[in-house]
């Protein structure tokens, strides 16, 4: 299953018009239709609100898993937690660059997304 497809079957399980979801995530209804109909990817920012709308992960958006949530057992999310460097921590005691460039806090933001997205994922 795609994500088109997925984005569709959700916003119509909840009976919400493509007006109303693209309201709700702040794009326009035509980003909506081209994202249901495969036409355009949706950016991390436009998935991860609708991920948080639907309470769905990324991965079960995307098609990765049928799995709609990743649980993680109380204990081992309480301790993740307790070890997690804030994203302002990680900034100021690492220097993040890519090809010898210094990321700014933006792409390093980012990065740092992208990771915790990619590691959600398996």
């Amino acid at each position: 299953m795609n994500y088109g497809v997925r984005i569709s079957e959700l916003r119509e399980q909840r009976g919400w018009t493509q007006e109303e979801l693209a309201t709700s995530v702040g794009i326009t209804r035509a980003a909506l239709s081209h994202y249901e109909k495969n036409r355009r990817k949706p950016d991390f920012e436009t998935l991860t609100r609708l991920a948080d709308l639907f309470d769905v992960s990324i991965d079960y958006l995307i098609g990765r898993t049928a799995q709609e949530k990743a649980v993680l057992d109380p204990e081992v999310r309480s301790f993740v937690d307790g070890l997690e460097l804030s994203d302002q921590d990680l900034l100021e005691r690492f220097n993040l660059t890519v090809d010898g460039r210094k990321l700014t806090e933006e792409e390093a933001r980012r990065f740092i997304a992208f990771v915790r997205m990619e590691r959600s994922m398996k």
